[in-house]
């Protein structure tokens, strides 16, 4: 299940969480993405988009009449 950022493309990322004694394990970190209705090629669509986009103004929401 791919979820990414329609605008930025920005997805799961993953790398090594680490304790106190150094003992190492995998993790991830999962972006913020909201489900949101944007206007995308001229007509309103949900999509998945992270905070960093919206907040940049980078999305045009559609407004509901």
């Amino acid at each position: 299940m791919a979820r990414k950022c329609v605008i930025c493309g920005k997805g799961i990322s993953v790398g090594m969480k680490m304790s106190h004694s150094h003992i190492r394990t995998k993790r991830t970190w999962l972006p913020n993405l909201q489900r949101v209705r944007a206007i995308i090629n001229g007509s309103p669509k949900k999509v998945l988009v992270c905070t960093r986009c919206l907040r940049s103004g980078k999305v045009q929401r559609a407004i509901q009449a």
